[in-house]
């Protein structure tokens, strides 16, 4: 019972910061103006979350768990490579556009002067979603019988180029630019390209 509460106020203390992190654009979250949006004391942070880099992997750690989770239940509900492809490119555009704060963490916007190590762990989650693409591009040749006109791993870097692209675009318009706005064009390329292998 009293682990909830604790529960409660950490993910309160995430919520703000996300919310902080979509309105203060270009702006340094201190501390102090984190506590102040919570509702709380700087020192009330701290029984938390022992520092504000603990506050951003809190974020990173969600989108994580959000983003690699779902393309698991892509695999799972999709068959098709091209479905799978589409979906997953799908899936990190929609996620950015519906939290605009947390966008900004991807594109490392959002960490600028704050700890190395926040955005080497974001590094590792996109080569984490590369690998993925990679894998279900190459198992391609052994569940169609075909393959591509250039090498997966190519294939998969230009795949995830697009989307952090149109994610870097977001954070540069200040969420004007909508991620997912003309998806189904790009992708109606995209794939044209794709199957002429």
């Amino acid at each position: 019972m009293a682990g909830k509460p604790k529960s409660n106020r950490r993910e309160q203390i995430l919520q703000a910061l996300a919310r902080m992190l979509e309105t203060s654009h270009g702006q340094r979250i201190t501390t102090a103006s984190l506590a102040k949006e919570v509702g709380v004391s700087e020192a009330a942070l701290y029984r938390h979350f022992p520092s504000k880099a603990r506050m951003f992997e809190g974020l990173i750690e969600f989108i994580e768990e959000t983003l690699l989770s779902r393309i698991n239940l892509i695999q799972e509900e999709q068959k098709d490579t091209l479905n799978r492809t589409q979906h997953i490119l799908m899936l990190l555009l929609g996620f950015a556009e519906r939290n605009p704060g947390l966008s900004r963490i991807l594109t490392g916007d959002a960490l600028q002067g704050e700890h190395e190590r926040l955005r080497a762990r974001v590094s590792v989650l996109f080569e984490k979603i590369e690998v993925q693409l990679k894998q279900i591009l190459r198992e391609r040749r052994l569940r169609e019988g075909q393959g591509f006109l250039i090498e997966e791993s190519s294939l998969a870097t230009l795949l995830l180029a697009y989307s952090e692209g149109r994610i870097s675009q977001y954070v540069r318009s200040e969420f004007k630019l909508k991620p997912t706005a003309q998806f189904d064009t790009h992708w109606g390329f995209l794939k044209q390209q794709l199957i002429q292998g």
